[in-house]
């Protein structure tokens, strides 16, 4: 099934197969795929990790790696009426078509950008490439692109290394990359994942206005039907590796027919009320199969009686919180010039509750919620744990307290050893403080949040990312905490995982009475979560008050703005 539109077709895809190589044995992961991009018209391919809408377009590309086995056509219709099969044409003739006529943005602009050379001359290589051009009119070109694409001082940046600046700079730099050579197609693959909800929306902007300037076709690639519904014209829903529904962005959104796409829509949390639990994608299909009984939720084991309010008692109390960074130092060592990441924070966690705050990246967030487990030393300030000074304890009498207070990090396989089974990291936290329990306790604690007790031998790279950052999750619990800073925890993760874990915090909230601070750029997660929220610009906290209550009424223009900038289907 493919949906028709009026405008020329551009690429035709009919029965694209991908299969992996491994170990002696071939694995399916592109079934059957046909779709077609039009002229002047965006694509959004929608789907979960592991769905194989980034290698289906990796496959038109000529980026897969060598074990890869691919079968159907794709057929490209160049402007000047050429006709021709992308994945029939021999390597060095494909080279002239990629990023010429086709390009790519990635989903990582850090990782994708070479660390070692100056952005302007990454897109000045590309140019270079594909046309006869010296390098004087390639460096004129590329800052006329830079303007275009709304980066700021585009001569500055033109010069600049990829670390110097922003995500979102650096995005817009590929985004200068990819259209620099004028080309037919453009593939955006992830391109705002985990990006702030502001530059998302800014992003999702200038892609749509470059897209009908230059009436290109675009292929987006998004797991998040928020996202494509402000960019996409037609939509294409991939689950294990077939496309299961795809038509006009309206029809798909508001008439959804396969449950699969029904599940990515309910799973994003609601902009209007706050359910208890959040649908996830396994339930709907669940429905589709006819299951005898509803989906189930891991059961807890027995537990302290549940803290449905939170109480009026502080658990932590921040006074006057301080934090800088030395940017530049003297030749003696003397701080030159510092940043003030956290500047005269204070705030109270009532025990039970769970504390949102929010804000865009670089406002001090993380820094603030480390700093609030003095895992970072403050500049002044005090941060009292129930009524112990944590800034004045020594080192051992603050061992004896890392215990009760947790935190899981936002990208859970960087923050788990690759070479330690998930069973063993998980039990690493009781040996170390010489607590009771072994492997019995992690295989209960494994259950209770949702991973299987067979897992305890694998390694990290052997689960998805909803699943290690359950480890993850399982592993900041097995010490029974009173206090967890989630610090951007779910921000990179599928809707549907999304769901499951904001479901599963919750859960444990409520069964063991948990006190959480949870950090995030998204107003729309952290509203669902929170009972208080607390907005930061800036190291400074510039609103805070009642989830709800700040959401239906925000004060600050910068609060109204982040609500703004939530993606809306």
């Amino acid at each position: 099934m493919s949906y028709q539109s009026d405008s020329t077709e551009l690429l035709e895809i009919n029965d694209l197969c991908v299969d992996f190589c491994s170990d002696g044995s071939w694995r399916n992961v592109v079934d059957h795929v046909s779709y077609t991009l039009m002229r002047g018209r965006t694509l959004g391919i929608v789907g979960e990790s592991g769905s194989g809408k980034s290698v289906s377009s990796m496959a038109l590309m000529g980026l897969l790696p060598s074990n890869a086995r691919v079968s159907g056509t794709a057929r490209f219709h160049a402007a000047e009426g050429k006709d021709v099969d992308l994945l029939r044409l021999p390597e060095k003739e494909l080279r002239t078509y990629r990023g010429s006529r086709i390009s790519m943005v990635f989903q990582e602009p850090m990782t994708s950008l070479n660390p070692v050379r100056r952005c302007g001359a990454q897109v000045v290589e590309m140019l270079r490439l594909h046309e006869d051009i010296g390098n004087d009119e390639a460096r004129e070109r590329v800052i006329e692109l830079f303007k275009e694409v709304l980066l700021p001082r585009p001569e500055k940046i033109f010069d600049s290394y990829p670390h110097e600046i922003s995500g979102g700079q650096k995005q817009r730099v590929m985004i200068a990359m990819a259209l620099v050579c004028h080309p037919d197609i453009v593939i955006a693959d992830e391109p705002t994942t985990a990006l702030d909800v502001t530059v998302q929306k800014t992003i999702l902007e200038l892609l749509r206005q470059l897209q009908q300037r230059h009436n290109i076709g675009v292929i987006f690639i998004s797991h998040d039907l928020g996202v494509i519904a402000q960019i996409a014209d037609d939509v294409a829903v991939m689950y294990h590796g077939r496309i299961v529904e795809q038509g006009p962005v309206g029809q798909i959104l508001h008439h959804p027919q396969h449950p699969y796409t029904q599940g990515l829509l309910a799973c994003r949390p609601p902009l209007e009320g706050r359910p208890l639990h959040l649908p996830t994608v396994a339930e709907f299909m669940q429905r589709q199969e006819d299951a005898p009984s509803e989906p189930s939720v891991p059961q807890t084991p027995a537990a302290p009686v549940p803290a449905d309010t939170p109480s009026a008692v502080p658990l932590l109390q921040v006074r006057d919180l301080e934090v800088a960074y030395t940017l530049k130092k003297s030749v003696f060592g003397r701080p030159l010039q510092q940043l003030m990441a956290v500047d005269h924070v204070s705030f109270d966690v009532m025990q039970g509750e769970t504390l949102g705050l929010v804000g865009e990246s670089g406002c001090g967030k993380t820094t603030l919620g480390r700093t609030s487990l003095h895992l970072v030393d403050a500049a002044s300030g005090s941060i009292v744990y129930k009524g112990q000074r944590l800034d004045q304890l020594t080192q051992r009498q603050m061992r004896t307290l890392r215990p009760k207070m947790q935190i899981i990090f936002q990208d859970p396989y960087s923050s788990l050893n690759p070479r330690i089974t998930i069973g063993d990291a998980i039990l690493e936290p009781l040996q170390v403080y010489g607590k009771k329990g072994g492997k019995d306790r992690v295989v209960e604690l494994m259950e209770q949040v949702g991973l299987e007790a067979g897992w305890y031998d694998r390694y990290p790279h052997e689960l998805s990312g909803g699943q290690r950052q359950r480890v993850c999750i399982a592993r900041a619990l097995i010490l029974d905490p009173e206090l967890v800073v989630c610090d951007e925890s779910v921000s990179a993760l599928d809707v549907s995982v999304q769901a499951q874990v904001l479901n599963l915090l919750n859960d444990l909230k409520r069964s063991y009475g948990y006190t959480y601070i949870f950090i995030s750029h998204d107003l729309s997660v952290v509203r669902f979560l929170s009972d208080r929220i607390m907005v930061m610009r800036q190291g400074r906290i510039v609103e805070s008050g009642p989830a709800d209550e700040l959401y239906r009424n925000p004060q600050q223009e910068y609060t109204r703005m982040l609500i703004d900038a939530i993606p809306r289907v």
